[in-house]
């Protein structure tokens, strides 16, 4: 793709984006998509390459500025845990998490800097070293949020969730154990309100999500909320899933990686557990249906 002047009907959409089609809204954007691309190559004078596939939240490709600095081009449709990713960045100014060069809130597209290699942190198999990893990284972004952005707060969102999930549960027709969910509820009310110290976090802190970028390990991709520590592990504690659910002993596993960030960490065992129970169940219940492994996770974070 050129710059400047580049034609909409060059733009690629990955298949992995079509599912949006079924979204209120959503076949509206997919259309506006390539328009959307077009006008932030042309106001920040990139050279595109073909998006990154299959592509499943958000358009995503290589980007090289005028001045030959080598980039990536988000564009995505606002969605809620989304819409201050460019704030969290900006935050964190590069210290734990990849760089924002330029942002249009209204296209809803970020400039950041690439990742090279970009390996991710999944490319790790030695589940102690890369756990330690992820741990550096999170101490990186674990500071105060910054004063007049309008960040959501965990307390807010666990108390939503402690609304909601007994009644997804049944629209979706019980697919789990009763039990589970009133836990999730108690779980969700009683952390919510007794968090210690609170900071920006990450939300979606898996290794998917963590980059190689010359020596050092970045985060990418954040679902920014304010809140303790304890709750910024729940994406981690269930990652890797089909290798963990697929363990001899996937309880030693779970108890295996809630040791390591206690040790790394220092975060409370238990509050981290009941996070991630109550994390799990919240993204594996939503409005729209189930996600059978994020339930299999929050039963076996219950028992570990």
């Amino acid at each position: 793709m050129s710059t400047g002047d580049l034609p909409t009907g060059t733009v690629h959409v990955p298949d992995g984006l079509s599912w949006w089609a079924a979204t209120p809204g959503g076949p509206d954007w997919l259309r506006s998509l390539p328009g959307l691309i077009a006008a932030c190559a042309r106001e920040w004078g990139l050279a595109l390459d073909r998006p990154f596939e299959p592509g499943s939240v958000a358009w995503v490709a290589p980007a090289t500025l005028p001045d030959g600095r080598r980039a990536v081009l988000k564009v995505g449709r606002p969605d809620g845990e989304s819409d201050l990713e460019a704030d969290a960045l900006a935050h964190w100014a590069g210290a734990g998490a990849v760089a924002l060069l330029a942002h249009d809130r209204e296209r809803g597209a970020l400039l950041i800097e690439r990742c090279e290699p970009g390996t991710q942190l999944w490319s790790i198999e030695d589940e102690d070293q890369a756990f330690g990893i992820a741990a550096g990284v999170l101490r990186e972004l674990w500071r105060p949020a910054p004063e007049g952005v309008p960040f959501r707060t965990v307390a807010d969102q666990a108390e939503r969730w402690a609304r909601v999930l007994p009644e997804r549960w049944e629209r979706h027709g019980r697919p789990c154990p009763r039990r589970l969910v009133d836990h999730a509820v108690e779980l969700a009310t009683t952390l919510g309100r007794s968090q210690p110290e609170q900071v920006l976090c990450h939300q979606d802190a898996h290794g998917g999500n963590m980059l190689l970028d010359g020596e050092r390990w970045v985060a990418i991709d954040p679902k920014p909320l304010v809140g303790e520590r304890a709750f910024d592990l729940a994406s981690s504690l269930r990652d890797r899933r089909p290798t963990l659910l697929e363990a001899a002993d996937p309880l030693a596993v779970v108890a295996r990686r809630l040791d390591l960030y206690v040790d790394h960490l220092g975060v409370d065992r238990e509050r981290a557990r009941g996070w991630g129970i109550v994390h799990a169940l919240a993204w594996g219940l939503t409005e729209d249906g189930t996600q059978a492994d994020l339930l299999a996770c929050a039963e076996l974070l219950a028992k570990a």
